[in-house]
């Protein structure tokens, strides 16, 4: 069964509002996404957004793959200028966000992580789906999917208004997707250091489609140095790309296993940059990624929502994921 076949079997339709001109809460939604995991109905985007989306991208990108196992391809931009705006927007106040905590072992210490940004995910791995009620079924046997690491953090569907731009990412790239991460970055003090998204799970060269949404911020990349962390890395400059609200990176080929990336903290007058989403886009092969993805940016404590009024993240009446436990974190950028 196809992921958008099975999605589109429970978003729920509700009747359209009249829209408010200049607040977008009031524009006119087709329906919401609704699902037991999560910790609210989710609005769909505004009808002439997603009919937008769906002939995207603006432009054709160019390839970057001038260095050591370097295979980007860099959209400039893939949402063009006049939706960036609403659809940022749109997403920071409709989308449930948490502020992650966990411990992890360095060096045989103990350390307490608050993570410097909000973060939220959906999506399930390829050895199951979402039926037509929202239950998990997995794929080989077609029966109800009884697995420990499901329960613990219960997995949801990819709501439309993400879907859309999923399925848009997908006829652009030919890859297949079915996990959405998404990291808001609410001013230049938040960041996420150097890594990779090498994971087992994700399999062997994965592709990963990395969006940008309202302020710049400069994305770094560099060459991984050898195994061991002995000798030097392989010969190549630091990659930045100033990303810009509407730009796409698509890193594919060996650039995982072989690049580190990070988008590092802003300080004095650019800090207060008016915050940055980020969206990627992923696929999850087993069970692990499931669990490690929403350990790591749902887990156990309270979601957050966005108020107009105050301008900051509040906590929502109805609650559901935010400490995580030892290991990875998965990480995006």
């Amino acid at each position: 069964m196809s992921s958008k076949r099975t999605l589109d079997a429970f978003f729920t339709s509700s009747p359209k509002r009249k829209r408010t001109e200049g607040n977008v809460a009031d524009q006119e939604h087709a329906g919401k996404s609704e699902h037991q995991a999560y910790p609210y109905p989710i609005s769909d985007l505004p009808a002439s957004l997603s009919k937008d989306v769906a002939s995207l991208p603006a432009r054709q990108p160019r390839e970057i793959n001038d260095q050591p196992d370097l295979d980007l391809l860099y959209f400039e931009p893939y949402i063009p200028q006049y939706m960036c705006k609403e659809l940022f927007q749109f997403l920071r106040s409709e989308l449930p966000f948490y502020r992650v905590e966990y411990d992890i072992k360095r060096g045989g210490i103990q350390t307490h992580i608050k993570t410097p940004r909000w973060t939220t995910v959906f999506g399930l791995d390829d050895t199951s789906y979402f039926s037509h009620d929202g239950t998990i079924t997995d794929k080989l046997s077609s029966m109800r999917a009884n697995d420990k690491r499901y329960d613990r953090y219960p997995p949801r569907p990819i709501p439309k208004c993400l879907d859309d731009l999923r399925q848009s990412t997908e006829a652009a790239t030919g890859c297949v997707f079915n996990f959405c991460l998404v990291n808001y970055y609410a001013s230049g003090a938040d960041s996420i250091s150097f890594h990779s998204d090498d994971e087992r799970f994700l399999g062997t060269d994965p592709a990963i489609a990395s969006f940008s949404l309202g302020a710049r911020r400069d994305f770094l990349m560099k060459h991984k140095p050898p195994l061991g962390g002995q000798g030097q890395a392989k010969e190549g400059k630091t990659l930045k790309l100033p990303l810009g609200s509407g730009d796409m990176v698509l890193m594919k080929g060996r650039t995982q296993s072989n690049w580190l990336h990070s988008i590092p903290k802003r300080t004095g007058k650019n800090q207060d940059d008016g915050g940055r989403i980020n969206i990627t886009f992923r696929r999850a092969m087993v069970k692990d990624g499931t669990e490690n993805y929403y350990n790591y940016n749902v887990g156990t404590g309270p979601a957050y929502r966005w108020d107009k009024q105050t301008r900051e993240m509040v906590l929502c009446k109805t609650n559901t994921g935010s400490k995580g436990s030892d290991g990875k974190q998965a990480e995006t950028a």
